[in-house]
């Protein structure tokens, strides 16, 4: 697997032949540039993962091109290098945000290093202000419900495999917490985890975006670009909302899922990918096969271990613990310390069926905080805020204009549901605790678009 993209700076051959051969007996894909103009031009039409510059060059010095590659926004890990360096001139290098400066002759042994160092610095960083952004998001996996117990078990499991798994669930009741979940537990911790909704990007880019693209292979392809594939090489994958991915792109995500490598768009090189990939959609991806929208030997290929997020209504009994812990966050995010949620707002919180699940919940609860003037928020508050949504029956099972046909059908499903997440999955126990046919609860689930994890298992003993 390549350790990394790096570009290198030097206006002696003898320089660059050496560190080209060392680098790539590493594992880094390496380019050389003899020149500022030259650096230039590959800097505008490939990305790459660390770059190393000479100071004193012929047609300028990297220390100036550093600067102008700042100027332009790019983050780019940069280390200088030189054999006749000013102080200040690495002095102006740190304060342009060099990552080091290294002086010639360069030892082999400590350009590793500080390359390896640099590299695993700026993922580690990534990673850390990826986990910063999802502070706060972590109650979504809060709960000692059954269903939360088992799918937490699940998550341990799965994490400790590298086989594809497909997370499904209602929107809002955290798949993309998940997939984190799954990529920080395992093995590849130490990789990328990439995120791609397949259903926000155009279907006439999601194919670049996927595997990249090389320069001029379409309008708008200024330079290479490296897709989420590739730069998820070693790591994780997250591709959220699959059963919305455009049918020609069904054909080659199954490829690469068989034969692990990828080609950028408008390029011929055959590039090996070691991804594991965590899919997730709120679908019923089973309805979509029988109805031809979903590619059924891609389905197979995604569902090898299948994780399903219960909603929120079928598991009330987190949502106190939850509400709370949502309470702390806000307050702190909007400078309201002191604030309390009373009995009667946690019942009726509690009550209420959350069709958005632990976002709306999440949300409603800084809404609360934003907007209730006492620090005690009771019953009222929640139901003002509630507004529309909390009126009639708490589970809101009666909506004026809907036929009873269509309102059964719902509450049946709502019920069956619950009584599955209760049992954790288990057909045969939640056939008994509703005393029905273990094959009558079958055909009802089947009915539904349901299905219990453990049917399988049950059966088999």
């Amino acid at each position: 697997m390549p350790r990394g993209h790096v570009l290198v700076l030097d206006d002696e051959p003898s320089i660059l032949t050496t560190l080209q051969k060392a680098l790539s007996l590493e594992g880094y894909t390496v380019d050389v540039a003899g020149g500022v103009r030259v650096a230039e031009e590959k800097l505008a039409k490939k990305s790459y993962d660390i770059a190393l510059f000479d100071v004193a060059l012929p047609d300028g010095d990297g220390v100036s091109l550093l600067e102008k590659v700042r100027v332009g926004g790019s983050d780019l890990p940069i280390v200088m290098m030189s054999g006749h360096a000013s102080i200040d001139a690495a002095v102006r290098a740190t304060r342009l945000g060099a990552l080091d400066f290294l002086e010639k002759p360069l030892s082999t042994d400590r350009l590793l290093l500080v390359l390896d160092n640099t590299l695993r610095l700026v993922r580690a960083e990534a990673e850390a202000k990826a986990l910063r952004a999802q502070a706060g998001q972590l109650g979504e996996l809060i709960g000692e419900s059954r269903s939360m117990v088992a799918l937490r078990e699940q998550i341990a499991r799965a994490a400790k495999a590298s086989a594809t798994v497909l997370v499904t669930g209602e929107r809002g009741t955290g798949k993309e917490l998940v997939a984190r979940a799954i990529h920080l537990a395992g093995k590849r911790v130490k990789g990328p985890l990439e995120k791609m909704n397949c259903a926000a990007v155009p279907s006439e880019l999601i194919e670049s975006e996927m595997f990249g693209h090389e320069a001029g292979a379409f309008t708008g392809a200024t330079k290479q670009r490296r897709g989420k594939f590739e730069r998820a090489s070693g790591g994780t994958l997250f591709l959220d909302e699959v059963g919305d991915m455009p049918m020609p792109m069904q054909a080659k995500l199954l490829r690469v899922l068989q034969e692990r490598e990828i080609e950028r768009v408008g390029g011929h090189e055959t590039i090996k990918v070691d991804v594991r990939v965590v899919a997730a959609t709120n679908r019923d991806l089973e309805a979509a096969c029988q109805k031809g929208e979903f590619r059924a030997d891609l389905y197979d290929r995604l569902n090898v271990v299948p994780l399903a997020l219960p909603p929120l209504r079928a598991r009330r009994e987190d949502v106190p613990v939850l509400a709370r812990h949502f309470l702390g966050l806000a307050m702190v995010a909007n400078d309201r310390p002191g604030m309390v949620l009373t009995d009667g707002a946690i019942e009726l919180l509690t009550s209420y069926g959350f069709p958005g699940n632990v976002r709306e919940l999440r949300n409603l609860i800084e809404r609360l905080v934003i907007l209730t003037p006492d620090a005690k928020i009771d019953a009222e508050d929640v139901r003002v805020c509630l507004g529309s949504a909390s009126a009639g029956t708490p589970t809101g099972l009666f909506r004026p204009g809907t036929p009873f046909r269509v309102l059964a059908e719902e509450a049946e499903r709502r019920i069956l549901e619950e009584a599955l997440a209760h049992h954790g999955g288990a057909m045969a126990s939640t056939a008994r605790g509703l005393g029905l046919e273990r094959s009558h609860l079958y055909k009802k689930c089947k009915a539904l678009g349901l299905r219990g994890d453990k049917a399988e298992a049950e059966d088999e003993g």
